[in-house]
């Protein structure tokens, strides 16, 4: 079966993933959250006692990965939620804590592979919408469709800020305005798989646009394409 994969790229706190799960939903295709992947590998590092003064324990890491086995869990809605050895996670991933550990965690070249074949696994089976940092320049370069969305830097911390104390994370906007300047820095430095505007995508402005704007834009874009 030939399936349609959209990439929508771009920094963190952008309105990605609301976005691709909005347009997967309009589509009728699967959203595919990229980032809660990893961020499932971060949190798993800081249950397993992974991270010490040196780093990342990346050879307990390594050995474990191919037992980490995402696949999508069906709802009574009729929705898929992406599952790893059968367990949903969920707010527990949006710590501070595994936040500041995605960036690194995100560079290891192992989990990297690991994670691409995944991803082009669970395209497989169904289209999709799958966000993230690298999907329309490595995971997907042939991807149909692509995007890659923008915002400055004290914008985007001010949405997860609003964000975590609406779900009482606990946190304060300088520290998050921090984590999202290192997490710029770390992914567009990163050796394996930087995060870059692919040539071929199209860029959107999201720093004074809300979510239906920018929706609406991406819905012109791909007009009756899909």
């Amino acid at each position: 079966m030939e399936t349609t994969v959209i990439a929508i790229d771009g920094y963190a706190s952008t309105g990605k993933s609301t976005l691709s799960k909005r347009l997967a939903t309009n589509l009728g295709f699967t959203y595919v959250d990229t980032g809660y992947m990893f961020r499932v590998i971060s949190f798993l590092i800081l249950q397993k006692n992974w991270l010490n003064e040196k780093g990342i324990d990346q050879t307990s890491l390594t050995h474990a990965l191919p037992q980490l086995q995402f696949s999508w869990q069906s709802q009574s809605t009729g929705e898929k939620l992406m599952a790893v050895n059968g367990k949903v996670y969920g707010e527990e991933l949006r710590t501070a804590e595994v936040s500041n550990l995605v960036s690194q965690v995100a560079a290891i070249p192992s989990v990297r592979t690991h994670l691409l074949n995944q991803q082009r696994a669970l395209s497989k089976a169904t289209s999709v919408v799958m966000d993230g940092r690298d999907i329309g320049t490595v995971v997907f370069p042939n991807a149909q469709y692509k995007f890659f969305l923008n915002a400055t830097p004290a914008i985007r911390a001010k949405r997860r800020f609003e964000e975590m104390q609406s779900k009482d994370i606990p946190g304060t906007y300088e520290e998050v305005l921090a984590n999202v300047i290192e997490r710029d820095r770390l992914d567009s430095s990163r050796a394996i798989a930087p995060l870059k505007k692919a040539q071929d995508a199209i860029e959107i402005d999201t720093s004074s646009l809300d979510v239906e704007e920018v929706f609406t834009l991406l819905c012109q874009h791909l007009g009756k394409g899909v």
